[in-house]
């Protein structure tokens, strides 16, 4: 379980293609030694498991799942990401909820640096758009944010200067593809709700509308 408060940006130092999935080498902010081996840490919002820690670098391997709904088959050597290491019990939760497991990408629509913050909106696929709604919560590329307003397929965000500062985001431009994970509770809700309507499974916004969620 991740927070979405980036911790640094790593590098991407290698990829190695495997007979399923692929091998990446990364160099993090922090001290790789303080790494432990199976343990998960989020890379670009994707959670990965640790495989192997040496001379400064972590490896960790991404299975054909997690290529299949994120954006890491897309990565090159040189690439900074965003990292996290897994939340401990005990400690603050900042941002909100966050698995690691993205739930597809977005795409970046529109990008409007202003004189503090920065404006981007995103496309996102089709399936999640029932879980994004006006002041909720979203992961882009594994961090934390509230989502401005919703349009159709599309949401925006604002990002503040600290979090430029501290992430990959203000890297991407309009065609960028994003890691997109939606609530959490937001998708346990709509499980819940599945069940009372089994003839018309999945969560619509004419569903919503009809039983006054939205």
């Amino acid at each position: 379980m991740f927070t979405g408060l980036v911790e640094g940006i790593g590098m991407i130092t290698g990829m190695t293609r495997m007979a399923e999935g692929l091998r990446l080498t990364i160099a993090p902010p922090f001290p790789a030694a303080e790494l432990a081996l199976g343990e998960s840490v989020a890379v670009a919002g994707a959670c990965l498991t640790v495989t192997a820690v040496s001379g400064g670098v972590f490896q960790a391997e991404v299975s054909p799942e997690t290529l299949s709904r994120t954006t890491l088959g897309l990565k090159k050597v040189g690439e900074r990401v965003n990292l996290e290491r897994a939340l401990r019990v005990g400690d603050r939760l900042g941002g909100h909820l966050v698995t690691g497991h993205v739930d597809g990408t977005g795409t970046v629509q529109e990008r409007r640096p202003g004189p503090d913050h920065l404006f981007l909106r995103f496309l996102a696929p089709p399936h999640l758009c029932p879980f994004i709604i006006d002041k909720g919560s979203i992961a882009v590329d594994g961090v934390s944010l509230t989502v401005n307003a919703v349009q159709g397929r599309t949401f925006s965000v604002n990002i503040v200067p600290y979090t430029a500062a501290r992430t990959t985001l203000p890297e991407l431009g309009v065609g960028d593809r994003v890691n997109l994970e939606a609530d959490i509770i937001g998708k346990y809700v709509a499980r819940l709700l599945a069940a009372y309507r089994p003839e018309k499974p999945g969560l619509t916004e004419d569903f919503l509308s009809e039983h006054g969620f939205i």
